[in-house]
């Protein structure tokens, strides 16, 4: 072997490193949201999406604050008055 000879490498062109895939990774659920007509009911479920970027221990959080506003927006809808009621004529004599 001629120790004088210069051996070059040649680079090879790096692959792009794939990520490892990671079963507790957030990923999307891309689970369909159908407005309701409701503002208050409608960005609740705007606020599942949130879940979609966090890790799985992160979902409880998301789950319970949105099951707390569901269930103010119902409790407001019992809360509303409604029409006022005619008086009755039942019982009243004329």
């Amino acid at each position: 072997m001629n120790d004088s000879v210069q051996q070059t490498e040649i680079p090879q062109e790096a692959a792009p490193a794939q990520p490892e895939y990671d079963p507790a990774a957030p990923a999307p659920l891309e689970v369909p949201r159908t407005p309701t007509g409701n503002p208050e009911v409608d960005a609740q479920l705007e606020r599942l999406a949130d879940a979609d970027h966090l890790a799985t221990d992160g979902h409880l959080e998301v789950y319970e604050d949105v099951h707390r506003g569901l269930r103010d927006a119902l409790t407001a809808l019992d809360a509303r008055p409604g029409p006022p009621v005619p008086p009755s004529s039942y019982g009243s004599r004329s």
